[in-house]
């Protein structure tokens, strides 16, 4: 009997976060892309919360905005609830977190991919990679199709042999209602790949009309609603969320019964996220708190269920009933939809290049959960740079990355590849040491020239950019200027107590009306002059260290005075400068001096 081929410049296996922004990336480069999903309907689903965003993340979601994608465009259109975080500190930690409609998300993501002319929806199951030598071909399905690529891209979220938990009883699934991936982990595996089980878990959903609201504490959406995209949708102030808190009931509840969870009964050895823990591992964990915040969010406008937001748990359906009810508010409360933890298979990412290549088969990517993230938008950022990657490879082009200096998705890549995981990866606000300079709403002016060169983007938008930034310094000089109260109106600005409308009132406008979007802009690099100062000092001195390149051929055993956990991680690591180098777990300030010094060598012998 024959097999099917086809053949594309791309594939994309999986049809989440990762794999939409991956084949709409590689599509916008010109390659011909397929997807291939078990479930083209499923295509841009939330399996867990209806919500994009949040500390940390939402400066990604801004990054891929900036960078063309897709996920910045959908939340906004679909968005119900939007709130700002940490709006009393600073630029650097302030976020946008959009609640959406669930449905209506996944049917924006299905209109921006699937309208694109260089996009191929197949329906099947990856089984294997299809190589020539160690280089891939294709991949070959389940059914016996045999797609031909001159890159693939693996996005297959918590799908490769995947298990769900409803207390100690498991079935094979990737999530709730869909099965699993069985084949290409082992296929992985025998190409060299380490792989890891990690395991994450989602809440139960309820049904809204069974809720007594009136017990709740409401939380009202921003007004005017913010956006990603500088455009938000037409429900984006249309629904609140609300507030509950567990109670020692439900604390009792669960400590007298956590011999039915399958993590702390043994079943699973999976690790989850430490930043994201079900509810069991919070009471467990902070016995010393009588009640942990929860957060009642609607799935939609028109649906009937809510997302129990902090609830997550792989407890028994049963056990799930009481604790829930045990909420104020959740007295009688009818779950639609218990919650169950998965498990499932990653691959280590120290193994893949800073482009997300995998070090073991010229191109084949990786992005997303199986490359140990945890999060729609880390998955998102991965995946469109895999799928940036992937094209290029597929068109004979080098590799492209972003450093860590200047994004939050270089740090993310950076801290991965360097340093690996040991459970799933969560972004935030703490692990990027610049970011007071790489702040969401800077996005536009630190990635658009990115996007431009790479073709992701056209020339007028940078062009855009351009203009805006400009008008910004225009208005920075003019404040630099004019006097108050003898100072300039720009050292005036800095005064905590005052306000870039104080300055206004006393300075008058400027002659050209500027938008709200230029006006903060115009504030936040006035309001923080001497922190951007000192950042950039530290951006510079990362620099420094970068500037020193490791040869790809350095033997590290033969480096005087280097340790030997050095010289092990280093082997296997491969850095490319020092600056990466010294981040490595293992790798101490001793073993950076004695690179130093050995590389101070190696050129006084070549020349």
């Amino acid at each position: 009997m024959g097999v099917s081929r086809e053949t594309f410049d791309v594939v994309v296996v999986g049809g989440g976060h990762a794999g939409v922004e991956a084949a709409y990336a590689a599509a916008r480069l010109g390659a011909q892309v397929a997807v291939l999903t078990l479930d083209p309907l499923r295509i841009g689903a939330m399996p867990c919360n209806p919500a994009v965003g949040g500390p940390g993340k939402s400066q990604l979601v801004h990054e891929v905005h900036a960078l063309g994608g897709v996920m910045g465009r959908a939340a906004d259109a679909a968005a119900i609830h939007t709130r700002v975080l940490n709006r009393s500190k600073g630029p650097a930690v302030q976020s946008l977190r959009v609640q959406v409609d669930r449905d209506l998300y996944a049917l924006e993501v299905q209109n921006l991919l699937l309208s694109h002319p260089n996009v191929t929806v197949v329906r099947g199951e990856a089984a294997q990679l299809r190589l020539e030598g160690r280089r891939i071909a294709g991949v070959l399905t389940s059914d016996g199709r045999a797609l031909g690529a001159g890159a693939v891209v693996v996005a297959a979220g918590t799908f490769l042999r995947g298990k769900v938990w409803y207390g100690r009883r498991s079935r094979p699934a990737g999530r709730q209602g869909e099965p699993p991936a069985t084949h290409l982990s082992g296929h992985l595996a025998a190409l060299g790949h380490r792989l890891r089980r990690f395991k994450t878990g989602t809440p139960p959903r309820l049904r809204h009309d069974s809720i007594d609201f009136s017990a709740l504490s409401e939380v009202p959406p921003d007004d005017p609603p913010g956006s990603f995209s500088g455009q938000a949708g037409p429900h984006a102030s249309a629904h609140p969320t609300w507030m509950t808190r567990t109670t020692t009931q439900t604390h009792r509840l669960i400590t007298a019964n956590l011999e039915l969870s399958p993590l702390y009964a043994g079943d699973v050895s999976a690790v989850g996220p430490r930043y994201c823990p079900s509810i069991e591992d919070k009471v467990v964990r902070f016995a010393d708190k009588d009640s942990h915040i929860l957060f009642v969010e609607p799935d939609g406008l028109h649906t009937s269920e809510v997302y129990l937001q902090g609830f997550s748990t792989s407890l028994p359906p049963a056990l799930q009933e009481a604790m829930v009810r045990s909420l104020p508010g959740l007295g009688r409360a009818v779950i639609q939809r218990y919650a169950y933890a998965v498990e499932y298979d990653a691959v280590d990412p120290t193994e893949v290049t800073w482009g997300l290549m995998s070090r073991h088969v010229e191109g084949l990517f990786f992005a997303g959960q199986i490359l140990g993230t945890s999060g729609y938008e880390e998955a998102a950022a991965l995946g469109l740079l895999a799928g940036v990657n992937a094209a290029r490879w597929a068109a004979g082009l080098e590799e492209v990355h972003l450093p860590r200096s200047s994004s939050y998705l270089g740090a993310m890549v950076d801290d991965l590849v360097s340093k690996g995981v040991d459970e799933p990866y969560r972004m935030m606000t703490s692990r990027v040491e610049l970011r007071l300079l790489i702040r969401g709403d800077n996005a536009d002016e630190r990635l658009v020239p990115h996007a431009v060169a790479w073709g992701l983007l056209p020339r007028t938008r940078l062009e855009a950019v351009e203009r805006k930034y400009a008008r910004v310094e225009r208005e920075l000089s003019r404040l630099a200027n004019a006097r108050i109260a003898g100072t300039s109106a720009l050292h005036y600005l800095r005064r905590p107590e005052v306000t870039y409308a104080e300055v206004l009132d006393l300075i008058g406008p400027p002659e050209e009306p500027l938008d709200p979007e230029i006006l903060r802009q115009v504030e936040i690099r006035a309001k923080y002059a001497g922190y951007i100062e000192r950042q950039e000092r530290l951006r510079q001195r990362f620099a420094e260290l970068a500037a020193h390149p490791l040869p790809r051929s350095l033997d590290y055993s033969r480096v005087p005075s280097l340790s030997k956990e050095a010289q092990e991680r280093l082997s296997r690591q491969r850095p490319r400068n020092l600056a990466e180098a010294a981040r490595i777990p293992g790798v101490r300030d001793s073993d950076v001096t004695a690179l130093l010094v050995h590389l101070a060598k190696l050129a006084r012998g070549a020349r």
